[in-house]
C-alpha cells in the first residue's frame, strides 16, 4: 500500500487549480496530497508539459505560448514537497471527506478532512448524424495525443464547431503540416457584432482577446477554407469518407478521413453529483455546475471546487480559484486567521473578477448552436448502449417519462462505460424539449459509486478499509438531486 489512510488536504486532479491550490496548501503547512489520473502533472492544459519542455521544442512552438506558460506552475508544484499519487482513479468520495481511489490495480481508502475536486471540465458531447463512425472525435482528443505523443493527423481532416479552442487547434494542426481542408464554424456569423456591447464589461483579457484575433487572422491567411455552417453530417460506410454541411443556401461535401468536432466544454460534475451537492443550471454556459462561494466550498462544508469543474473559466482563471481554496482550507483548519486568509486572497480574487468578465463575453459569443444541440431520431445519443435519440423519444411518448432516472432504468443510457457523461445533457435536453421543461427541471442523472468503474476483485480486496456506512451506495441525502 502506498497512499496514506489519513491528510489534512485531498486534492483531486493535477490541472491548473489543484496544481496551484496544493502548492499553497503545502507552504501553509498543510499535510496535502494530490490524486491525479494522469502519470504526469498538467491536467489537459498542460500535459505532458515537462516532457515536451525537456525533449521537443518543435512540438513546445507547435503548441504555443499558453501551453509553455505550464512549465512555471508544474516546476513551482514538483518544488512544493506535496505528496503526489499520478495514475489514481478515484471512483468515490463521501461528504465526510472519505476518498475511494484505484492505483496499480488496488483499491484503497484515503480520508482527509478537506477535499478539493479539481477535475476540470469536458468537452460537450455532439452527436451529428454519423458521429460514431471511425475518423470522428472531439477536437480535443486530438491535441491530448498531440501532447502525449506529438503525433497529428496525416489525413484530409475537417474540423468544426465553436469557441477559441477551435481556432487554437486549428493553428496548431497548421504549425504540424497537418492537412486541414475545411473548418466549419457552428456560431452565428453576425456573433462579434451582436454582443459588441459586452466588450465594456470585461475589465481585462484585451491580450488574450488580441491573441484570438490574431488566431483568426492566421487561419484567414492560411488558405484554409472557412464556413459558417449547419446540419453537418459524417458520412462513410466503414470510417468516415467526408464531411457533408449546409453553407449559404447550400450543401458543401468536403473529402475528409478525420472529423474533429468540438462545442465547448463544460463543467466535470460527476463526482459532486455523486455526493448530492447542490447544483445550479448555467444559461450562458449551457450546463449544470456545483453551487460553490468564493473559496469554492459546497454545500457539503468538507467539500470544495475549483476549476473549470466550478464553471469554465479557463486555464489562466484555474490557479486563481485553486488557490483560494487552499487558503480557505488553512483557514477552517486554524493554520491561519480569518484577516490573514482576506489578506492573503486579495490578488487572486482581484485576478478571478478580471478573467470572469472575460468569459462572460466568450459565453455570449460561442454559445453552442441549437441546431447542433438537437439531435434527429436516428442519431445515436448513448454510444455505450447505442440507443438513438428515436428511442428515447419513443419511451417518453410510450411510457410517459417525465424524469430522467425513469430513461436511465428503461434505455440503459447513463449505465455504459462513460457513466453518463457523453449522454447526459443530451439526453436530458431531448427530454425537456419534448415535455415542455426546463433543463433545470429535468435536472441530471441520480449518479452512483462507483462513478467510474472499478473491478469487483479490487472493490473485494478493498485495502486499509473497515466496514463504514458511508460506503453504500446511497450515502448522501438521495432526495437532493442536481
Amino acid at each position: 500500500m502506498t497512499l496514506p489512510r489519513t491528510c489534512q488536504f485531498a486534492v483531486i486532479g493535477g490541472g491548473p487549480a489543484g496544481l496551484a491550490a496544493a502548492t499553497l496548501a503545502a507552504g501553509l503547512g498543510i499535510d496535502t496530497v494530490l490524486l491525479d489520473e494522469q502519470p504526469t502533472p498538467g491536467g489537459q492544459a498542460y500535459r505532458n508539459i515537462e516532457a515536451v519542455s525537456r525533449s521537443s521544442w518543435r512540438l513546445l512552438k507547435i503548441l504555443g505560448k499558453h501551453y509553455g506558460q505550464g512549465n512555471a506552475l508544474v516546476e513551482g508544484f514538483r518544488q512544493s514537497g506535496v505528496r503526489y499519487e499520478p495514475s489514481s482513479s478515484v471512483w468515490q468520495v463521501t461528504p465526510s471527506g472519505k476518498i475511494g481511489v484505484s492505483q496499480s490495480g488496488q483499491a484503497y481508502l484515503l480520508k482527509a478532512d478537506r477535499v478539493l475536486i479539481a477535475t476540470g471540465a469536458a468537452e460537450r458531447s455532439v452527436p451529428v448524424p454519423g458521429w460514431t463512425l471511425p475518423g470522428v472525435m472531439t477536437a480535443g482528443a486530438v491535441q491530448t495525443v498531440m501532447k502525449a505523443a506529438g503525433i497529428v493527423p496525416d489525413e484530409d481532416t475537417v474540423l468544426a464547431g465553436s469557441g477559441p479552442l477551435v481556432y487554437l487547434i486549428a493553428l496548431q494542426l497548421l504549425a504540424a503540416s497537418a492537412p486541414l481542408r475545411a473548418i466549419l464554424q457552428t456560431q452565428k456569423p453576425t456573433s462579434w457584432f451582436s454582443k459588441i456591447r459586452l466588450l465594456s464589461q470585461v475589465r481585462a483579457g484585451a491580450g488574450d482577446l488580441l491573441d484570438g484575433l490574431k488566431w483568426i487572422r492566421a487561419i484567414k491567411s492560411s488558405g484554409v477554407p472557412v464556413f459558417h455552417a449547419s446540419d453537418i453530417r459524417a458520412e462513410g460506410r466503414d470510417r468516415l469518407e467526408a464531411v457533408t454541411f449546409q453553407s449559404r443556401g447550400q450543401r458543401h461535401r468536403v473529402d475528409a478521413s478525420a472529423l474533429l468536432l468540438h462545442e465547448g466544454v463544460i463543467p466535470n460534475i460527476q463526482l459532486t453529483a455523486s455526493l448530492r451537492c447542490a447544483h445550479r443550471w448555467d444559461e450562458a454556459q449551457v450546463a449544470w455546475a456545483p453551487v460553490v462561494d468564493q473559496w469554492g466550498t459546497t454545500s457539503h462544508e468538507s467539500i470544495a471546487v475549483a476549476g473549470d469543474g466550478a464553471g469554465t473559466r479557463g486555464a489562466k482563471a484555474a490557479p486563481h480559484s485553486g488557490r483560494l481554496a487552499a487558503l480557505e482550507t488553512a483557514f477552517r483548519l486554524g493554520l491561519i486567521s480569518m484577516k490573514e486568509r482576506d489578506r492573503l486572497a486579495t490578488g487572486d480574487k482581484q485576478a478571478l473578477a478580471r478573467q470572469v468578465g472575460l468569459r462572460s463575453l466568450l459565453d455570449h459569443l460561442y454559445s453552442p448552436s441549437e441546431a447542433i444541440r438537437t439531435p434527429a431520431d436516428a442519431d445515436i445519443v448513448c454510444r455505450c448502449e447505442e440507443v438513438s435519440a428515436g428511442e428515447i423519444r419513443k419511451l417518453i411518448d410510450g411510457q410517459g417519462f417525465v424524469e430522467l432516472d425513469q430513461l436511465k432504468s428503461q434505455s440503459r443510457c447513463g449505465m455504459g462505460q462513460c457513466q453518463g457523461r457523453m449522454c447526459g445533457q443530451t439526453i436530458a435536453r431531448i427530454l425537456a424539449e419534448h415535455r415542455g421543461l426546463s433543463m433545470k427541471d429535468v435536472g441530471y442523472f441520480r449518479l452512483r459509486i462507483p462513478v467510474k468503474p472499478l473491478p469487483l476483485d479490487q472493490l473485494a480486496h478493498l485495502q486499509n478499509a473497515e466496514c463504514d456506512p458511508e460506503l453504500s451506495a446511497s450515502s448522501g441525502d438521495p432526495s437532493q438531486r442536481v
